[in-house]
């Protein structure tokens, strides 16, 4: 049994499908460190972590988890886990500095190293190749709400298929392309920092049209088995109540949150309602001809991250906002129930109700949880323990409503627990801990914590146990 002190018995009260994927997720800028090494140069996180104000504590990621140093270290506790597969993303600015031109060598060899430790160690790699550090020469450029940043993403895939194409079987294109669009462009809490509604749904049309080009040249370059995918955060959206008022506020939300990137990816078409939404924005002739043919380039699943669930009511939101269109028209509601670290509410539900509807719109799409976690305020006691039974409580629930999903009739073929490690949290620096290994920043010592042990036995066992919380 590969488990961290696997002790419990194997009867499992809900057990998951055979070659169920358990997996674990983190992403280059939160965990590697290394900022200046090699040739890595500036992404637009490095440019935001040190703007005055922009990141608690002005924390940046120079050191962050030290993963660049210690990867020998980290395979190590995913192998004493027992994970099948280990999602990390690939730092463009490490292998392609100005995101044009030739790949810097050491900045592969990191990865090839990496893929190789997990392969030896028995674990899958799933490489996603954007996790929002764009190269700082692209944003300089004009960033996502410019058209060549596409094929500029588009060419860099194409390195790292040739680079990797016979080590990772699993390639995801974009994370959550709406926090790069909406979160960066139009609110501004995220990298690059700008305020712009017309920047954001620029952004969030090119970033649909990098994914599709980089899929096509993904195609070209794997071998035929290889899978492709992009991964979402969809949001769980519930109107306050059935008035027409409401129901029209969590359409407006569904429009920019979702189906802004569903209806381009699945079905090669913008949103009607989200085009009359946003007139007096744009008037969309950034989509150029042919654009959503390439958006709608075939994928072998969805990743799908989701952390809670959102209540929104008719009114209006704060400004700036990251809900282009919608802003004058939303406002959005306390959900009720207990709350993470992150003060973000605790609801499976919502994970639940996001893959039967998913079931139902998009059949034949394979499903993949490829971030499900929450935030604590846990610490190492004077024993060296970390006890985060808040944590094993809601990764149980989540688990449980992915279960209830696959009874339901929903094609979930994966979980993959955010995060390994705690790490650098965006715009929270390192005030907050998502991972299941506690990380001490000072010294970089990893301790698993109880959350840790707790899903090796899930795994060791493929399922959740009778009688747990």
């Amino acid at each position: 049994m590969t488990a961290l002190d696997a002790h419990s018995d194997v009867t499992t009260a809900l057990r998951f499908p055979e070659g169920f994927r358990w997996g674990t997720a983190t992403a280059a800028y939160q965990i590697e460190g290394a900022a200046a090494e090699d040739g890595r140069t500036p992404s637009i996180w490095d440019t935001f972590s040190r703007t005055p104000g922009k990141v608690r504590n002005g924390d940046t990621g120079d050191i962050a988890a030290d993963h660049y140093h210690r990867v020998d270290e980290d395979v190590a506790l995913m192998r004493r886990l027992g994970v099948t597969d280990y999602r990390f993303s690939i730092a463009w600015p490490r292998v392609q500095p100005t995101g044009r031109g030739p790949a810097v060598r050491k900045g592969l060899d990191f990865y090839r190293r990496l893929t190789d430790t997990l392969l030896e160690a028995g674990i899958r790699p799933v490489a996603t190749l954007y996790h929002w550090d764009l190269p700082q020469e692209l944003e300089d450029a004009g960033g996502w709400p410019h058209r060549e940043t596409a094929y500029r993403f588009a060419e860099y895939a194409g390195i790292m298929a040739d680079a990797l194409g016979d080590r990772v079987a699993t390639w995801t294109t974009l994370n959550e392309p709406w926090c790069a669009a909406f979160l960066g462009y139009g609110q501004g809490v995220h990298a690059p920092g700008r305020t712009s509604d017309l920047a954001a749904l620029r952004a969030a049309h090119h970033l649909n049209l990098a994914h599709g080009l980089a899929a096509r040249t993904l195609r070209g370059a794997l071998p035929g088995a290889a899978e492709v995918s992009l991964t979402l955060n969809l949001h769980a959206v519930r109107a306050r109540s059935q008035t027409p008022e409401d129901l029209d506020a969590a359409r407006r939300i569904d429009a920019v949150g979702n189906r802004i990137f569903l209806d381009p990816v699945f079905h090669g078409r913008l949103p009607e309602d989200l085009v009359r939404d946003t007139a007096a924005v744009t008037d969309w002739s950034f989509v150029r001809d042919g654009d959503l043919a390439t958006t709608a380039a075939p994928i072998d699943s969805l990743g799908i991250n989701y952390y809670s669930p959102a209540v929104v009511a008719a009114g209006s939101s704060e400004s700036p906002s990251p809900w282009a269109g919608a802003e004058r028209h939303v406002r959005f509601e306390p959900a009720p129930g207990p709350r993470t670290a992150m003060d973000w509410p605790v609801d499976a539900d919502g994970l639940h109700g996001l893959l039967v509807r998913l079931r139902d719109e998009l059949p034949g799409v394979p499903l993949v949880i490829t971030e499900n976690g929450a935030a604590y305020d846990d610490y190492a006691d004077p024993s060296g323990n970390v006890k985060d039974p808040e944590r094993v409580a809601y990764l149980h629930a989540h688990l449980a409503a992915v279960h209830r999903a696959l009874a339901d009739g929903a094609d979930v073929r994966g979980y993959f627990l955010w995060s390994l490690l705690d790490n650098f949290e965006w715009a929270y620096g390192y005030s907050k801990r998502f991972g299941i290994v506690h990380v001490d920043f000072a010294t970089q010592r990893r301790t698993p914590k109880d959350s840790a042990r707790w899903y090796a036995e899930v795994i060791a066992r493929g399922g959740l146990g009778p009688g747990e919380a």
